[in-house]
C-alpha cells in the first residue's frame, strides 16, 4: 500500500498535467485546438524549456542560478549590437553566446576560485549585469533593429523551419538530449550529481570540485545564451532586462520536474514536463481571460501543490 502511494505521488506531475489539460479543455475557448498546441510549444513553452534545461544543470549541483536572466539578456545585448553594425548573423550569434559565457566565468571564479556561495555569487553577477545594461543603454532604452536591413538568417531562428518543425523546438530536442546524455550517462554527470547530492563527501573523495562547479556554471550561462539570441530573433530588438522574466518560471519548473525522480533529483524528463505544465496554465489561463497578475498567483498556488505532494511523500517515508 505504502509502494504504491509512494508511485502514485511520484507521477504527480503527469496526473496534475491530466487535470490541466482536460479542465481547460472544457472551460477554455479554444485550448484543445491543434493550431493552440502549436502556439504553445512555439511561444510559451520553447524559451523558458530552454532557459530551464540551464537551470537544471546548476540544480544538479544544488545551486539555483540567479544570474540567469543577466545571461540571457547580455547575450541579446551583444548579438542586436552587432547585428546593428551590419555583422553577419553566425559571428554576430557567436559574440552574443561568448557575452553569455563570460557571464557563466566570472560565476565560476566567484563560486569555485572566491568560494563565495552559489546563490550570493549569481545574486551579484544579476545586479552587475542590470547596472551594466543601464550603462551600456543609456538607462535601460531598448534597442530595435526595425530599421535594419537584416539578413534571412537573422529570423530564421526564432521564425525558421526545419523538416516541418520550427527551429527553436529542435533547439530545445537537441539541448535537452545534450543535458540529458551529460547528466545521465557521462562521469562528468555521475560527479556533478555526487557533488549536488553530497558536497562534503565528494570534496573529501578527491573530486576536482572547482572545476566542477565552474564549467556547470559556464555551461548553463551558454544554454541562457541561446535564450538571448532566440529572443533577439522574434522580437527583432534588445529588450533590457527581459531575461528576468524566465528566472523564477524557471525555477519553478526545475523544482516541479525534480518530483518525476524516485530521488528527487532534477531530470531532463522532468524538467520539460514542467515548463510544459506552467506553459499551458498560463495559456489556458490567458484563453479564459485572467489578466497576468492573477495568472501569476494562480502559477504559483499550482507549484505549491505539486510540490506538496512531493513533501508530503517525503513525510511519509522518514515518519
Amino acid at each position: 500500500m505504502i509502494d504504491t502511494l509512494a508511485r502514485l505521488q511520484r507521477f504527480a506531475l503527469v496526473g496534475a498535467l491530466a487535470v490541466v489539460i482536460v479542465f481547460f479543455a472544457i472551460y477554455a475557448p479554444g485550448f484543445a485546438r491543434v493550431d493552440n498546441f502549436a502556439d504553445v510549444l512555439l511561444n510559451n513553452f520553447a524559451l523558458l524549456a530552454i532557459a530551464a534545461l540551464g537551470m537544471t544543470l546548476a540544480l544538479s549541483l544544488g545551486a539555483i542560478d540567479l544570474s540567469l536572466g543577466t545571461s540571457i539578456d547580455i547575450a541579446s545585448l551583444v548579438f542586436v549590437l552587432l547585428s546593428a553594425h551590419h555583422v553577419s548573423v553566425l559571428p554576430a550569434a557567436l559574440g552574443g553566446l561568448g557575452a553569455a559565457l563570460l557571464v557563466g566565468a566570472f560565476n565560476g571564479v566567484l563560486i569555485a576560485r572566491l568560494g563565495i556561495a552559489p546563490f550570493l555569487a549569481t545574486l551579484g553577477t544579476l545586479f552587475i549585469g542590470q547596472t551594466a545594461q543601464q550603462l551600456a543603454t543609456d538607462g535601460g532604452q531598448p534597442i530595435y533593429l526595425l530599421n535594419v536591413a537584416l539578413p534571412p538568417l537573422f529570423s530564421a531562428l526564432a521564425h525558421g523551419t526545419f523538416a516541418g518543425l520550427p527551429v527553436p523546438l529542435w533547439i530545445v530536442i537537441v539541448l535537452a538530449l545534450a543535458v540529458h546524455v551529460t547528466l545521465a550517462h557521462s562521469v562528468f554527470g555521475r560527479q556533478i550529481a555526487a557533488l549536488g547530492a553530497q558536497p562534503g563527501v565528494a570534496r573529501y573523495s578527491g573530486l576536482p570540485v572547482a572545476a566542477l562547479g565552474g564549467a556547470i556554471f559556464v555551461a548553463s550561462a551558454l544554454i541562457y545564451g541561446v535564450v538571448g539570441l532566440l529572443l533577439s530573433s522574434t522580437v527583432k530588438a534588445y529588450v533590457p532586462q527581459a531575461g528576468n522574466a524566465y528566472l523564477l518560471n524557471a525555477i519553478g519548473a526545475t523544482f516541479i520536474g525534480t518530483t518525476l525522480s524516485p530521488t528527487r533529483r532534477p531530470g531532463v524528463a522532468g524538467t520539460l514536463l514542467g515548463v510544459l505544465l506552467l506553459s499551458l496554465v498560463a495559456n489556458g489561463l490567458l484563453l479564459i481571460g485572467w489578466n497576468f497578475y492573477w495568472q501569476q498567483v494562480a502559477t504559483g498556488a499550482l507549484i505549491f501543490a505539486v510540490l506538496a505532494v512531493s513533501f508530503a511523500q517525503r513525510h511519509g517515508r522518514y515518519a
